[in-house]
């Protein structure tokens, strides 16, 4: 057998030539930039799918689904395990939606900023068997419960709490780790004295309950002493949960803020067009005075003379009297330091006894002159200056 029928027998029983893992790898490098494009475009809606498919998350402060520091999702999921349902509700008319027929329903009421007025809370009130209300304002709880009162807030040495009442839900519970306003009312517990507003006040039928502070929800502190333990007895009394945090939607459409008009008093419609009148007065004549704009090609070489020229008017127009003394004492004195050789460092003490060893002259009566007299007015200014102006022409020119 010859040598070229040797050669493609081998090539037959041996492994076939790269040339389709090289066509392959061509066309990657080819289509390198739209394959890079789909893998990004892939990934992006990967993305959108689960970020749309899982659990939403809520920011907003003691909601059930924030699972941040100040949210509540911790306690929402004990009390799920206690066999407490959960209803989160934003509106009003969600919330009275929420609360069936049946008496045993507990509303947690949080509305930091005081968007429900007193018609909206005594319907809440009156459909909810227990109205639990979290660090309420003086607004609130004057359309809730006339009984209860700010009382101030829990002092920042004071980090545990005792129940000192006879409330079950407080006993049972024990001494809490929380800071925040306290209130008076018919029921107080956990007070900050004795005798004292409590941080839970609850009223006289137990209908109403007012905790203070938002720390015995949250998840960073639900944990600490009895806060969980107090939190779920205040909110897992009853099968039913009605979690309601107020928004925007609950504002009544008549407590609009008020326009610009309605604040201003009545007498600015008289005065408000006579002071525009006079700002455009005072405007037209200082424009005039001042005169046209003058350009000029920088940089711009202004004299010594001019620039102290100027800087003294700047002291005369704001009657800066004593910055210009000052400016004029430590000027003479840096000269006379100089003439008399005693350096930059020379102090007004050592510069008063040469003038007065060279002028012959008391040195009390030099320093008088030189440091110590304080012109207040512009004349007297004036004179001071000329004054020790002739000290130094007498010190220099001997």
């Amino acid at each position: 057998m010859t040598l070229q029928e040797q050669v493609p027998e081998a090539l037959q029983e041996g492994t076939p030539p790269p040339r389709r893992t090289s066509a392959m790898w061509s066309w990657f490098r080819k289509h390198l930039v739209w394959i890079a494009l789909g893998v990004v475009f892939a990934a992006f809606v990967t993305f959108l799918a689960v970020e749309r498919f899982s659990a939403p998350n809520d920011s907003r402060a003691l909601s059930t689904r924030n699972p941040a520091p100040d949210g509540a999702m911790a306690l929402a999921e004990i009390l799920g395990r206690h066999g407490v349902a959960i209803t989160p509700t934003d509106t009003l008319e969600d919330t009275l939606t929420a609360i069936s027929d049946d008496t045993h329903t507990t509303v947690l009421l949080y509305d930091p900023r005081g968007f429900l007025d007193r018609s909206q809370l005594e319907d809440l009130r009156s459909d909810a068997d227990r109205l639990v209300v979290v660090a309420p304002r003086l607004r609130t709880l004057n359309g809730l419960e006339p009984g209860i009162r700010p009382g101030g807030v829990v002092p920042e040495a004071t980090k545990i709490l005792e129940p000192g009442c006879g409330q079950e839900d407080a006993e049972r519970a024990g001494a809490v780790a929380a800071q925040g306003p306290v209130y008076l009312g018919p029921v107080i517990c956990y007070a900050t004295r004795s005798d004292g507003p409590g941080l839970y006040v609850a009223s006289a039928d137990g209908r109403v309950v007012v905790l203070g502070s938002t720390e015995l929800l949250e998840n960073q502190h639900v944990a600490a002493e009895g806060n969980a333990a107090l939190a779920i007895r205040a909110l897992g009394g009853a099968p039913d949960l009605v979690w309601y945090t107020p928004g925007l939607m609950d504002v009544a459409s008549d407590r609009s803020a008020p326009t610009l008009n309605e604040l201003a008093p009545a007498w600015l419609a008289f005065a408000g067009p006579w002071l525009g009148v006079v700002a455009i007065l005072a405007i037209l004549w200082r424009g005039r005075r001042l005169g046209p704009l003058v350009f000029e090609p920088l940089p711009v070489v202004v004299k010594a003379a001019e620039t102290a020229e100027g800087r003294a008017r700047l002291y005369q127009d704001s009657r800066a009297v004593e910055r210009a003394a000052d400016n004029l004492r430590a000027g003479t004195l840096a000269r006379l330091a100089k003439h008399f050789n005693l350096g930059t460092d020379a102090t007004a003490e050592v510069i008063v006894d040469a003038v007065a060893r060279r002028l012959g002259r008391q040195a009390p009566a030099i320093r008088w002159s030189l440091i110590d007299s304080k012109p207040q007015t512009e004349g007297q200014l004036v004179q001071w200056a000329q004054q020790i102006e002739r000290i130094e022409q007498e010190a220099t020119a001997r």
